[in-house]
């Protein structure tokens, strides 16, 4: 069970919890500092930048940091790609 906890300067107060469970919420994506879940932000990305974010996000969390630093590196570079792909199909139906 992750607990979400509010720091008020002084006191630390639960405000809600998430079950953690392997398909549901994993650990690795419910873990973060500030108490959101991965999918939260993810699901409103398109799949390559969210999948950036996912490895990203769980880069420290997982015990294979290098790793998933890279495969982001991957998605982000896959995007980026694909954006200038579409820029040069419309320069060249403009011409």
């Amino acid at each position: 069970m992750l607990f979400i906890l509010l720091n008020t300067r002084t006191s630390w107060y639960k405000i809600m919890s998430i079950p953690t469970d392997p398909v549901e919420h994993p650990s690795h994506y419910t873990n973060h500092p500030s108490g959101v879940e991965c999918i939260q932000i993810t699901e409103h990305m398109g799949f390559n930048l969210g999948n950036a974010i996912k490895y990203i996000w769980r880069a420290d969390l997982k015990g294979k940091s290098e790793e998933d630093l890279k495969k982001a590196i991957w998605y982000i570079q896959r995007e980026l790609d694909k954006r200038t792909a579409v820029k040069r199909q419309k320069y060249d139906d403009n011409r």
